[in-house]
């Protein structure tokens, strides 16, 4: 029996299981033989491959965006709109083969964003590029969701489900469970709250399946099975995601206000050129980015060159950015801008910068 075939197995036992009292500690066991069943697919096969065409494609810029979607819904149309790049588009499936990336230049930061081709049901076993695709959006910084607003809720559910089945977890934060292996000693099992998924038993049950007899557990907060195996599994990767239904200008006025409505979620057309401009706003907000414009003593801040940095950088961050041996030679700093009491105040290598603030570094 195949690494798909268990997987499939369990997944039917797990649909046919009873949810209560009586059945969780069987469905926390197969929870944490699926997870493990999971890991083992993603795992490169041992074989060494014919080598292919090249996937990914090297970072560049100060931000990575990944455009995920099933073909046809206008992911390289977008990518051609907001970047000088022009990908191909054309109106059968699968226009776009191969990783195109491109650079979006919004308030002085290059954002690279990426053109990835359709996912189909079953991209996480490796349907159609589905494992390339998937691993490109890992090492992105925000996924873009493209969803064809004509075609309802099936597509955002099935693209989770893929994603979710690989360790992408969107638009959550990571569970606040402290979790370490030790040498000897038993497993040692606290938690700070009442939880009321998790039992002293079931985590047991769970360690045990991963052939883990030694550990410390301390719960943070009340946390499913499914977030614990998380934290033990430990390569899961939490992203924000911003689901963008395109083609609105094929439906109706209600349903577009109801789309639009929903969490996390921009209404836009490629088509017709609608809403892009708060798309951009909305994608900047999730990338968490700042400004932090540079001034040299006596003369006028350069607002024509910014450094771009996340947000709750501080001032040591700014020197490393401008030269890696400037924060040794750091004697204080004049912030003017919104994280300042008054304009300018003297800082040190601690202080919090925010956006659009202005900077001039005194040396030693």
């Amino acid at each position: 029996m195949g690494i798909l075939e268990k997987i499939a197995e369990i997944e039917k036992e797990i649909a046919r299981t009873q949810k209560n009292k009586a059945t969780e500690y069987h469905l926390g066991l197969l929870k944490a033989k699926l997870a493990k069943y999971r890991a083992q697919l993603l795992e490169p096969s041992k074989s060494a491959a014919a080598k292919g065409e090249g996937f990914d494609v090297m970072k560049s810029g100060d931000a990575r965006v990944a455009l995920i979607g099933f073909p046809s819904v206008g992911k390289s149309t977008f990518l051609s709109l907001m970047t000088s790049t022009a990908s191909e588009a054309a109106s059968y499936e699968f226009t776009t083969l191969t990783c195109i990336p491109g650079v979006i230049e919004y308030k002085g930061a290059n954002i690279q964003l990426l053109d990835l081709p359709g996912i189909i049901e079953g991209a996480a076993q490796g349907k159609g590029r589905g494992r390339q695709v998937i691993a490109v959006a890992r090492t992105s910084d925000v996924v873009i969701m493209m969803l064809d607003a004509t075609k309802g809720e099936v597509q955002r559910s099935l693209l989770e489900k893929e994603l979710e089945s690989v360790g992408i977890r969107l638009n959550k934060c990571k569970p606040n469970i402290y979790f370490k292996p030790k040498k000897g000693g038993g497993i040692s099992f606290n938690s700070t709250v009442t939880l009321t998924q998790c039992s002293e038993k079931l985590v047991q049950l769970i360690l045990h399946e991963y052939k883990i007899f030694n550990a410390e557990v301390l719960f943070r907060e009340d946390s499913s099975p499914d977030e614990f195996i998380d934290v033990i599994v430990g390569n899961r990767v939490y992203m924000p995601c911003l689901y963008v239904y395109n083609k609105i200008d094929q439906i109706s006025m209600e349903e577009v206000d109801r789309l639009a409505r929903r969490p996390n979620s921009v209404v836009i057309s490629c088509g017709m050129k609608l809403n892009l401009d708060y798309l951009l706003e909305m994608l900047w907000e999730y990338l968490a980015l700042t400004c932090i414009y540079t001034k040299k003593r006596g003369q006028r801040p350069d607002f024509t060159d910014a450094i771009i940095l996340r947000k709750g950088a501080s001032v040591e961050h700014v020197c490393h950015r401008i030269h890696r041996t400037l924060a040794s030679q750091f004697k204080y700093a004049l912030v003017w801008g919104t994280s300042t009491k008054y304009s300018p105040q003297r800082v040190g290598l601690t202080h919090l910068m925010e956006h659009e603030d202005v900077i001039q570094i005194v040396k030693k």
